[in-house]
């Protein structure tokens, strides 16, 4: 098995394989050390998951590269447990992950891959990389390959063209934000937890900075992560399996309207932000701050050393422009068709709409001479739902690939663990003989 990219998705397999007799593996990430959202790494900032969600714990909670084993290898858990914290700081998890990484022989940083084939000779997919110390390309076969590439920042075409030093994604915003300072206006575009983190982060060096803040949000109001107990079962393998039996229209049409479920703001967020809007209009004062949901922004340009946003407000009609020193996108993330996939791209069954096709083990649908597996991580929302970038599910897809490839149950994953039932009652089944979520396939021989 080779996994390209290392991001946690991919690290979570590579921790739950790492034991596995009789699987070689390899992980290769072009960046020189493991790192996630390092932009976004703020003081304060922390999982809008529990600790448990980690690596392996939701699957096996035995497992050495669990956050409870790396708190004790650390002498971090007497602070852990007085600290009373079941969100944890995302530079803790950040650390945490890259503990993982650097203690698994089979992650390797520093390997850009640079083309995966198929070998009709070997059966075999060919994975082709440049080693970024000894600048030497080499080769490997691999009977499955899992991309793990992660997402990159999404840009709306009205901005495109300004990216530079004043108008950059929240992506970059930690290298980026001394860029800000001398601004007298800064805007945020942009909704979802990123968006309130550096809202709030600005607003808390307004007034040593002296600038007008100003947010923009496409979504109808600036609202909290849905995250009643209920609500959460939308991140669990029965909401998948329903979500996945539903037609592709019902499912285009769908992931639209659950935006509260992936793009919302953590409640302490927007405690944090009202409780400081709301101390510094003690006295009558008005903050210098405007906070502006259902905007689209339509258009953009420079107008001397500052930009022209052209806006308008999706619910009124009306459209308005804003004049502003800087602009912070925090416009989200999309999956991305890595280039190194191009002598593979013939042999892919897409979509009408270019995307992968996914079946229930997370393997990508092939031309039918292609023997091998190959399998994806968070680039399946539109086959499986919301869960697919969320780090809850992250073990649990680790495990259900890991077991398809080994075509036998390496990890026990649960079937059915919600209480609600997403669709209309089916006779009941006779009792299951496995804990699979589905029937597991032999591996390509």
């Amino acid at each position: 098995m080779v996994g390209i990219g290392i991001g946690p998705f991919n690290l979570a397999l590579a921790a739950l394989a790492e034991p596995v007799d009789g699987l070689r593996s390899l992980f290769l990430e072009a960046r020189p050390c493991f790192s996630w959202h390092p932009g976004l790494l703020m003081e304060g900032t922390t999982l809008q998951v529990p600790f448990l969600a980690d690596l392996v714990t939701m699957v096996d909670p035995t497992s050495r590269w669990s956050f409870l084993n790396y708190l004790r290898v650390h002498g971090r858990m007497f602070p852990f447990f007085f600290a009373e914290r079941f969100h944890v700081p995302r530079r803790e998890y950040d650390h945490y992950c890259r503990w993982v990484a650097e203690s698994l022989p089979s992650c390797r940083f520093g390997a850009r891959v640079t083309g995966l084939g198929w070998d009709d000779a070997a059966q075999a997919f060919t994975v082709e990389y440049a080693d970024a110390a000894t600048g030497a390309r080499q080769r490997v076969l691999a009977r499955n390959v899992v991309l793990g590439v992660g997402t990159e920042p999404v840009v709306p075409e009205p901005l495109a063209g300004l990216v530079g030093e004043h108008v950059f994604h929240s992506a970059a915003y930690l290298d980026r934000r001394a860029s800000l300072a001398g601004a007298r206006d800064v805007t945020v575009v942009g909704f979802g937890q990123s968006g309130a983190e550096v809202f709030l982060d600005l607003l808390r060096a307004q007034e040593a900075e002296g600038w007008r803040l100003r947010w923009l949000a496409r979504t109808p109001a600036f609202a909290p992560m849905e995250y009643s107990k209920l609500g959460l079962e939308h991140f669990t393998p029965d909401y998948i399996r329903y979500f996945r039996g539903l037609p592709e229209d019902v499912r285009e049409r769908l992931i639209p309207r659950q935006w509260q479920l992936y793009k919302g703001i953590s409640e302490q967020t927007i405690a944090d932000i009202y409780d400081l809007l709301y101390e510094r209009s003690v006295g009558g004062a008005r903050p210098d701050v405007t906070l502006m949901p259902n905007v689209a922004v339509t258009g953009a340009r420079r107008a001397g050393d500052r930009y022209e946003l052209d806006c308008r407000h999706v619910e009124q009609g009306r459209d308005f422009t804003v004049v502003t020193d800087r602009v912070v996108l925090a416009t989200g993330y999309a999956p991305r068709r890595p280039a190194f996939l191009e002598p593979l791209a013939p042999l892919v069954d897409w979509d009408a709409k270019g995307r992968y096709r996914v079946d229930g083990q997370y393997r990508v649908a092939l031309d039918p001479r292609v023997t091998g597996g190959l399998y994806v991580q968070n680039a399946e929302m539109h086959t499986h739902g919301v869960g697919a970038p969320d780090l809850t599910l992250g073990a649990w897809r680790a495990a259900t690939i890991l077991n398809a490839i080994a075509g036998r149950e390496i990890q026990p994953v649960p079937s059915a663990v919600a209480f609600t039932t997403f669709g209309v009652p089916e006779a009941a089944p006779a009792p299951e003989k496995t804990a699979a979520a589905e029937p597991i396939p032999a591996a390509p021989r």
